[in-house]
């Protein structure tokens, strides 16, 4: 029987990358960098297998404070440190945060106690702001986590569905959504009771498989 839990646990995977770095203007005087963040993946415990979504350095911050206050006897892996002079220009600088925010983000897909926080999933696959996701994981959007994560993606119907909801609730900001929780698998799934292995398996981008191969590597070694 534990040889076939076995086999069944290893059969899961989770691929992360983080990628694509992009200026970003908030007005006249000021900038941020964001980066594209690649989820692959057949865990139960994501409603998508795969995605991609964008996500800036004080939204890592804010999902590391997040997980902190979830998990007390969790010691949380560091981020890198907060530069406010880093630049496009400086490769360096860029690859050394991109390295990383990516190891940050492998080492709490390998606690499993981690994966029931609603934040993190929300995070990972789904376009809304720091403040959406914080309504969406206590139940006061009209939309669910799961609804918010598979309307997510690059078309317009889907961010249009979000800001329709959104303002429909504006009149009921009290009203809460049937299966979304701050806490526990609010994404209708089931978590497994060992860290998940990560996995070189490819999508069709050759880039991202170069990216999530070279993750699997780097693990491996240390």
């Amino acid at each position: 029987m534990d040889s076939i839990l076995d086999s069944l646990s290893t059969s899961e995977f989770i691929s992360i990358c983080v990628r694509d770095p992009r200026l970003v203007r908030d007005d006249f005087w000021h900038t941020h960098i964001d980066y594209e963040i690649c989820v692959h993946t057949n865990s139960m415990c994501f409603r998508k297998k795969t995605s991609c979504v964008r996500r800036r350095y004080s939204e890592f911050v804010w999902l590391r404070h997040c997980l902190e206050q979830n998990a007390l006897i969790i010691k949380l892996p560091k981020l890198p440190p907060w530069n406010p002079f880093i630049s496009l220009r400086n490769k360096e600088q860029i690859s050394n945060r991109m390295q990383g925010l990516q190891e940050f983000l492998e080492n709490v897909l390998h606690t499993p106690l981690l994966l029931s926080d609603s934040r993190l999933h929300l995070f990972l696959q789904s376009d809304l702001s720091i403040r959406r996701m914080e309504r969406c994981a206590r139940g006061k959007t009209r939309y669910s986590v799961g609804e918010a994560i598979q309307r997510s993606g690059s078309t317009s119907s889907s961010s249009s569905y979000i800001s329709r909801l959104e303002k429909s609730s504006s009149c009921d900001s009290d009203s809460e959504s049937s299966s979304s929780s701050g806490f526990g698998l609010s994404v209708d799934t089931t978590l497994r009771g060992s860290p998940l292995p990560f996995s070189d398996s490819p999508d069709e981008d050759p880039e991202l498989c170069s990216c999530l191969t070279q993750s699997q590597t780097s693990l491996g070694a240390s």
